[in-house]
């Protein structure tokens, strides 16, 4: 019998093309003799949508067609069954029901734990990492905050509030250039280089700032890594087993790797809504990466200590920053649901992408079991002989 697997992708996020690349790639190469297949596309307004048209990535260019035939739906828990079903109607249809949840949803409200935590809630397994490992992959100064206790390299870093900027840009500003220039401010917690800039001197400093409390109230600003070489590898796994990708080298014609640069490479976007790129598979790269062996070994170790601090899950991609000259490396960031799903570094690997895939739904069942065999409630008495409504105003108009 096959798994219904509900594919969710999409979402309210900047990265929300990037997402749809990455669920449409990943789709037509899952094993369809195991797996059923049930796209579920969320909206950048936040609507649920289903419907095999949702495959077609040309449809995307035309959202009022989008939304007069896909089919608006709510997936909950009904009785043990999760289901998708219709939104609107007289009689709100049950369309079909889902055995697990593979989300490919890159940045807020789907790679940061949002969604995560509302499949928690009704009990539905699910693919790639939970909970607590998608909310401090996506925070970067959290991310940082426990690589350092674990012994992770990180570059020297400050942050702060955008009300810490708008009160007394003064201090913030003084207190970053102790780093040195030239520094690189970054949104806390978005990805795929949005809203990132080089700063050279501290006009391009408060322009940068300005520019990432557009997207974030959370501000980091990082010491550049001189003599750079860029290099991401891929792990696999979870807190018991961990296999490694080869390690790449990501080529940038910029001071560092854009969003062109990552999703959009030769597959230049042409003609009117028509998405040609490929995802992070457009990128530029080198693979393997030129680098040392000892630096690579380091990377390697690095790599499994950084995937266990956080107790990630499936498939992420763990991005390095390489001073070439000082044979030194750093990680810049962990993406736990990764462009592309870094399938491109496992094919390389000698690992199909269609067998990264079932690997990583694997996962995703091992992970709900063992998190079935945990005991999440306790049977107590401490609501026995509670007199805790004395104050408690209208509470004795209440008819038993």
């Amino acid at each position: 019998m096959k798994i219904r697997l509900g594919v969710i992708f999409g979402g309210r996020s900047v990265e929300h093309e990037v997402s749809i690349i990455t669920a449409i790639q990943a789709i037509n190469k899952i094993d369809l003799v195991k797996y059923e297949v049930v796209p579920i596309y969320i909206s950048k307004e936040g609507k649920w949508y289903t419907g095999r048209m949702l495959l077609d990535i040309e449809l995307y260019s035309d959202m009022d067609l989008l939304e007069r035939y896909a089919r608006e739906v709510v997936l909950y828990n009904r009785d043990g069954r999760f289901v998708l079903q219709n939104k609107k109607g007289l009689f709100k249809k049950i369309i079909t029901e889902i055995d697990m949840v593979f989300p490919i949803m890159h940045g807020t409200n789907g790679e940061d734990g949002v969604l995560q935590g509302y499949l928690d809630t009704i009990g539905i397994p699910y693919a790639e990492s939970g909970v607590y490992a998608s909310v401090v992959g996506q925070d970067k100064i959290f991310m940082k905050q426990i690589f350092k206790e674990s012994g992770v390299n990180v570059v020297k870093y400050k942050w702060f509030f955008d009300t810490d900027y708008t009160n007394d840009s003064e201090k913030v500003i003084k207190d970053i250039e102790k780093l040195g220039y030239p520094v690189i401010v970054k949104p806390a917690t978005l990805g795929s280089s949005v809203g990132i800039k080089v700063c050279h001197d501290e006009v391009e400093l408060r322009d940068a700032i300005i520019d990432a409390i557009r997207y974030d109230n959370k501000i980091l600003v990082e010491e550049v890594v001189n003599n750079l070489k860029e290099v991401n590898i891929s792990v696999l796994g979870n807190y018991e087993h961990q296999e490694l990708s080869v390690i790449e080298e990501v080529g940038s014609s910029h001071e560092l790797l854009t969003y062109e640069d990552k999703y959009i490479g030769d597959g230049k976007i042409k003609g009117k809504g028509k998405m040609k790129s490929q995802g992070m598979a457009s990128a530029k790269r080198i693979i393997p990466a030129n680098i040392p062996d000892d630096i690579a070994k380091e990377i390697r170790e690095m790599a499994i200590k950084a995937f266990r601090a956080l107790n990630s899950s499936g498939v992420v991609r763990i991005d390095f920053l390489v001073d070439m000259k000082e044979e030194k490396a750093y990680v810049n960031e962990i993406n736990s649901i990764p462009g592309s799903l870094s399938f491109y570094l496992w094919e390389k690997t000698a690992k199909p992408y269609p067998e990264l895939l079932d690997e990583v739904l694997s996962l995703g069942i091992v992970s709900y079991k063992n998190k079935k065999a945990k005991t999440s409630t306790f049977s107590t008495n401490i609501l026995e002989g509670f007199n805790g409504t004395k104050g408690l105003k209208g509470i004795k108009g209440i008819k038993k």
